[in-house]
Formats: C-alpha cells, sequence, structure tokens
C-alpha cells in the first residue's frame, strides 16, 4: 500500500508503508514526541510546562533580554513568547520591564525565584543528557551527537526560509 501524495513530495507517494516508518522523518518524530513527554513529566516537579523550561533557560540572571529575542532564540512567535511569560509572571519567575532607550521594547528578566529555578532546570537537563548518554555506548556518542547536530542545523535553516 503507498502513501498518500502530498504537495511536498511525490516521491513518498511510491513509498511503501513500511519502507516511510522506518525513515528519517518517523524517527524523528518518535523521538520529538517522547523527549517531550519525558521532559514534560520531569518538568511537572519544578511546576513547569514543556517550553517555559527553555524560556529560563534563555534568560540570564541580571541580563534583561528583549521578547523578540527571546522569540527568535526559540523559534516562536513573539505572541507565544507573550504567553509564556504571563503564565512565568503569575509564579513570579520572570519581570517585564520597558527598554531604558526605547520604551516600545519590552524586556525580560529573572527574579530571584526565576534564577532559583533555571538553576534547577540546568539540573533536570544534566539528568535527562546523562540518562541518555548512559544507554548509547562510549564510541557510538559522538557519531550520535554530530548527527542529531546536523538534522537540527538543517531543519533549523528550512524553518528560517519558510517563515
Amino acid at each position: 500500500m503507498s502513501q498518500p501524495q502530498s504537495t511536498h513530495g511525490a516521491a513518498l507517494a511510491s513509498v511503501p508503508s513500511a519502507q516511510a516508518d522506518d525513515g528519517m522523518v518517523q524517527h524523528l518524530l518518535s523521538i520529538s514526541k517522547s523527549t517531550r513527554a519525558f521532559l514534560s513529566l520531569l518538568l511537572m516537579e519544578l511546576d513547569l510546562h514543556p517550553g517555559q523550561d527553555q524560556l529560563l533557560a534563555r534568560v540570564e540572571p541580571g541580563v534583561p533580554v528583549s521578547v523578540s529575542a527571546l522569540a527568535d532564540q526559540l523559534s516562536v512567535r513573539p505572541s507565544t513568547v507573550s504567553k509564556m511569560l504571563d503564565r512565568l509572571m503569575e509564579k513570579n519567575l520572570v519581570e517585564r520591564t520597558a527598554h531604558s532607550h526605547d520604551a516600545r521594547r519590552t524586556m525580560v528578566m529573572l527574579t530571584p525565584a526565576g534564577r532559583a529555578l533555571r538553576g534547577r532546570v540546568a539540573t533536570l537537563w544534566e539528568k535527562l543528557e546523562a540518562d541518555l548518554a548512559s544507554a548509547v555506548a562510549p564510541e557510538r556518542r559522538e557519531n550520535l551527537l554530530g548527527s542529531l547536530r546536523e538534522a537540527d542545523e538543517l531543519l533549523t535553516a528550512k524553518l528560517r526560509r519558510l517563515r
């Protein structure tokens, strides 16, 4: 049985289902879903949702960052960052301020509670990284990491061209 034809590649139309399931896209989707689900469970312990951890990690303690810069770093829209910030402000983890020279720009800073939680997020990520790395033979880790980095850069570049 063949896959339905899409506007993004008629080549998939002739690929049998079993082979398509073994392709890079299927594996990347599976890895992404599993990683997000696993991370979500770990973040629940910190009372965070997926994505909030990444935002906290992008805000350096004592260094204001603009909403638009955060959106670029996270590869999301500024409106998505604003919604995330609303939720993090409710928890007293971040604060918004006007830019010192341009009142139209909104800047974000971590609160003391945000700094503390940012450290806990880093520890959580390190633990998850160690757990995943320990499941891969040491001689294969660097190749795997290189391949993942390459796929990430390729997809990020393609996505930026489409936005």
